[in-house]
């Protein structure tokens, strides 16, 4: 089973990104032949200073590896890399609809945030496919609010196929993953955790800085004295991310009990991220004084996919009369 999955290089990852996407990516590497990528030409739709986006994705690098992330096992690589991407989204692009792409939420969202409108970030969709299906991927793990993304990969590659391949799977239609169990991680404010909100709490940060954001977290005007429902409360939603579930249940108990400040719950928030993370900092740290190791895996794991870029794009050629 092939498993395909990428994150885009467009500033420091948090805590939302390594439950979200991260977490599940690196536990899926026992399950298959994992491809795993930075995004660095999708995050050209937000990312407009050239030194930001290359420092941008060697922390990307960094992060994944120091998580815990198996280039023995894994074929991670940078997507500008592996050119054949940019290559087969254009091809895509004269089967997609623009009428798909209109319905896209993904676009629709953007621009409501004041997003500047463009080409490249309404055919999003369309690389982000190409992405999928130039590796022959099985499964996509997505979560719930991404699920669309993978429906309309399989829609374009059966465009391609009915078009190209006269009856036959010359793209292979992948199947999304939906990670039902893997709650929205909320942000400082409550809303879910992202860049765009600013509302982040970053993995790599230095402890005053942890801290700090961890102590202005948003929460409501309940006394300490009244009981207070752990399920309502956004505060609880990330202790229980870091705490084992009896130490979860005890904290549930607490809030239900009443007597507890949420000075408190920080204090202990702030104590189970910063120990989680612990032996991921320690690795960072190793790998950070020997950048060819990063280099060298980011090298290795665009060769490994070039060549399997190739595969594809070969028949791809073929069917589309390009050779």
């Amino acid at each position: 089973m092939r498993i395909l999955s990428g994150i885009q290089p467009s500033g420091a990852l948090h805590i939302g990104n390594y439950f979200g996407m991260m977490k599940p990516a690196i536990e899926l590497q026992a399950r298959g032949e994992a491809f795993y990528f930075i995004a660095d030409y999708h995050a050209l739709t937000s990312v407009g200073d050239a030194i930001s986006l290359r420092q941008n994705v060697l922390d990307v690098a960094l992060d994944f590896l120091a998580c815990g992330l198996d280039p023995a096992r894994a074929v991670f690589f940078r997507q500008s890399d592996v050119p054949q991407h940019t290559e087969l989204a254009w091809i895509l692009s004269n089967v997609t609809p623009m009428s798909l792409l209109e319905k896209c939420h993904s676009y629709k969202d953007k621009t409501a945030k004041g997003i500047a409108p463009n080409h490249g970030l309404f055919a999003y969709p369309v690389l982000m496919a190409a992405d999928i299906l130039i590796y022959r991927s099985d499964l996509v793990p997505v979560g719930q609010d991404q699920k669309q993304h993978v429906e309309v990969t399989r829609d374009i590659a059966i465009k391609f196929n009915q078009q190209y391949g006269g009856g036959a799977e010359l793209l292979k239609l992948p199947e999304p993953e939906i990670r039902d169990n893997v709650a929205t991680v909320p942000g400082l404010d409550g809303q879910k955790m992202s860049k765009s909100y600013n509302n982040t709490i970053e993995i790599f940060t230095d402890e005053k800085a942890l801290k700090k954001k961890v102590m202005n977290i948003v929460t409501d005007s309940v006394p300490m004295e009244s009981p207070k429902d752990p399920d309502k409360s956004h505060l609880y939603a990330l202790y229980k991310l870091f705490a084992t579930p009896a130490e979860a249940a005890e904290m549930a108990e607490r809030f239900r009990k009443g007597g507890l400040g949420y000075g408190e719950v920080k204090k202990a928030l702030l104590q189970k991220i910063w120990a989680y993370f612990a032996p991921a900092r320690e690795k960072r740290q190793e790998l950070m004084k020997n950048m060819d190791v990063v280099h060298n895996v980011l090298r290795h794991g665009a060769e490994r996919a070039r060549a399997e870029a190739d595969k594809t794009m070969a028949a791809v050629r073929q069917a589309v009369g390009l050779r």
